[in-house]
Order: C-alpha cells, then sequence, then structure tokens
C-alpha cells in the first residue's frame, strides 16, 4: 500500500491521510493551482492551506477541477492566528469558505496560540472562544474535525479544559534533528494526532551530509528520507514543492528505515544549522 493512499485514525471517528501537500508561500493564481492539480494527479488526497496563505481560491479550484469525488480528498484549512474571539473566527471562517468553494472542510485549525507579531502572548482564554467557535462550525457541517496549530504543551494543556471535541491534530514544526520530544508525548497521551510542518526546515537540510549519505544507502533523497523519518514516528508530513518532479519524489516513500537509523536520526540536533544545510 502506498503511504498516500494509507491513513492515521482521527479521535473524531474519521481517518487522516498520511502525507500532506503543504500550500504555504505557493502564490495564489497559476503557482498554487498548478502545484495542487500535480499533487492531486500524483495521488495525493491531503491539501493543506490557511487564510493566512491566501490562495485558498486556488487551492479551492483545483479540488474542484480535479475530477476526484470530494470526500475522496482531505482539505484543511486555519483560523488566522490575529482571530482571537469568537466573532473574529466566524467572520474569518466565512471569508474562508467563500474563498475556497467547497461545502465543507475536512480539518479546521487555529493557526497558532497567539498573533504572529506577538509570540509568546497569552491567548488562553480567547483560544477557548475561538475553540468554541470553531465546535459550532462541526455542529452545523460545514467542518467535519478541529484541532491546533504551533501550540506547545503549555498552550494545549491550557485549552483542553474548556473543550467539548477534544483536538484531533497538533500541526507543529518537526524536522530531522529538531527536538518535539515533549510536545508530541503530550499529544500522543490525550490521543492528538500530530502534523509535521516544514518537515525539510525551509530546505535546510536537504543537504546535511548525514542526511545524504544515510539516504543513499535507502537509494533515496534527504526529502525523501526525512518523510519517512516523520511517517515512522507517528506524524502526517506536509511537504511543499512547485514542481511535479519534485511533488511526486516526494510520494515516493515506500521503504523502511532500520531501527538503528531512526536512532541515529532521531539524536541528530541543530541539522538547520550545520554548514551546508
Amino acid at each position: 500500500m502506498s503511504a498516500l493512499t494509507e491513513t492515521f485514525p482521527l479521535n473524531s471517528g474519521t481517518t487522516i491521510p498520511k502525507v500532506g501537500f503543504g500550500t504555504w508561500l505557493l502564490e495564489e493564481g497559476d503557482e498554487c493551482y498548478g502545484a495542487v492539480r500535480a499533487a492531486l494527479d500524483a495521488g495525493y488526497r491531503h491539501i493543506d492551506t490557511a487564510r493566512a496563505y491566501h490562495n485558498e481560491a486556488s487551492v479551492g479550484r483545483a479540488v474542484r477541477d480535479s475530477g476526484i469525488p470530494r470526500d475522496e480528498i482531505f482539505v484543511t484549512s486555519k483560523v488566522p492566528a490575529e482571530a482571537k474571539s469568537h466573532e473574529a473566527a466566524v467572520e474569518q471562517f466565512d471569508i474562508s469558505m467563500r474563498e475556497i468553494g467547497l461545502d465543507y472542510l475536512d480539518l479546521l485549525l487555529i493557526h497558532a496560540p497567539w498573533p504572529w507579531g506577538e509570540r509568546g502572548k497569552d491567548c488562553r482564554e480567547e483560544n477557548k472562544e475561538v475553540w468554541r467557535a470553531m465546535e459550532g462550525f462541526v455542529a452545523d457541517g460545514r467542518v467535519r474535525t478541529i484541532g491546533v496549530s504551533n501550540f506547545s504543551r503549555a498552550d494545549l494543556d491550557s485549552l483542553l479544559p474548556a473543550c467539548t471535541i477534544t483536538p484531533a491534530v497538533d500541526q507543529i514544526r518537526w524536522f530531522i534533528g529538531l527536538d518535539v520530544a515533549v510536545n508530541v508525548a503530550d499529544c500522543t497521551e490525550h490521543g492528538i494526532v500530530v502534523e509535521a510542518h516544514s518537515p525539510f526546515a525551509h530546505g535546510r537540510i536537504v543537504n546535511h551530509p548525514d542526511l545524504v549519505d544515510m539516504g543513499r544507502r535507502y537509494g533515496v533523497s534527504a526529502p525523501q528520507l526525512s518523510i519517512r523519518y516523520l511517517l515512522q514516528k507517528d506524524a502526517v508530513p506536509l511537504p511543499k514543492a512547485t514542481s511535479p518532479e519534485h511533488i511526486r519524489a516526494n510520494a515516493e516513500v515506500d521503504f523502511e528505515i532500520s531501527d538503528d537509523d531512526m536512532a541515529t536520526l532521531g539524536a541528530l540536533r541543530d541539522t538547520a544549522s550545520q554548514p551546508g544545510a
């Protein structure tokens, strides 16, 4: 079975495809539309976007034009990090739904626990209001599953007591060499699936000598090794690419990293800051 067709179960009672296609920094219009169509043509069935990416219209158009039944494509978007009230969450979600042009979203996330311009700001009470709005979107059928993004253990633990619906996903930055063990353990304890955005550290680890050398032993590239590592850690990687060649290559991850090599990769640190990375 291909990694593109395998799924993880979610605590909402549905499933999520194990590999997603990320669209951050893909420009609205031809670039985003073409990349998403190429991903869907290559077999991806999980597309991740956000209100803040300003490309939801292209994502929705690519999904509609693909000819693939809607219920076979898992689509994620996100409430902007700056929307920290019930009213703002509703307003931004309504814009997202008009832009994306789909009847429902499979997953909706709070994009971050604080506004991007105020990292670390205490928005615990505000996030509870946003969550209440998102539970309403589930109730009215416009969203199937809800979760969070970039939430630390403390952020997540502060939200959980206020939840009628437990978050199904926490989408965090995760790549080989970044220690996220505490956050992952907390998610596992609560039955929350971890999604890994930036699996290549924005391209900074694709030439790392340790990854290149190990990948060569498996006959794969460093990006393919990175994706496979995350899959074997039971995470959902969200690789992004623009060329059809790279999009297809990122899906060719049906190999197995040995336990010893997984341990070696798990022990690496500061990979994104190494010379040549």
